[in-house]
C-alpha cells in the first residue's frame, strides 16, 4: 500500500473479505455442478462403449431428443468430457487462488470468524 492511499475502514475491510467468501462459495457451487455434469458424460461413456457402433443412441441437442448411432454419438460425448476435465482442472485452479487471496487477506487485517472468537472465548 502506498502512502497515498487512504486506509481502509473497518467495514471496507469486512466488505472487500465477505465479497471474497461469496466468490468463492459462487466457484464452489458453478465446480459441483460441472463435476456433476462432467461424471454424467463419464457414465454415458462408460455404458455406450461396449455397444455395437450401429446401434441407436439418442441424445438430448437444446432440449430435442435426436436419434444417432453409437458411433456417431460415443467421440462427443469423449470429447465433451474431456472438454470439462479442463474447465474442472481451471476452476480448482482459480478457487485455490481465490481462497489464498481471501486467506491472505484475513491474515493481514487479522479478521477472526465467530466461530474462531467462540472457540478462543472456551480455551
Amino acid at each position: 500500500m502506498s502512502s497515498t492511499e487512504a486506509p481502509l475502514s473497518q467495514r471496507e475491510i469486512l466488505g472487500t473479505y465477505q465479497q471474497m467468501q461469496r466468490e468463492i462459495q459462487g466457484m464452489i457451487q458453478q465446480l459441483t455442478k460441472i463435476e456433476m455434469e462432467r461424471n454424467e458424460h463419464a457414465l454415458v461413456e462408460e455404458t455406450l462403449e461396449p455397444l455395437d457402433p450401429d446401434r441407436r443412441a439418442f441424445r438430448l441437442v437444446g432440449g430435442v431428443l435426436v436419434e444417432r448411432t453409437v458411433r456417431e454419438v460415443l467421440p462427443t460425448v469423449k470429447e465433451h468430457k474431456v472438454n470439462l476435465d479442463g474447465l474442472v482442472k481451471t476452476l480448482k485452479e482459480n478457487l485455490d487462488k481465490k481462497q489464498k487471496d481471501a486467506a491472505a487477506w484475513k491474515a493481514k487485517y487479522n479478521i477472526k470468524t465467530q466461530e474462531e472468537v467462540d472457540a478462543a472465548s472456551r480455551q
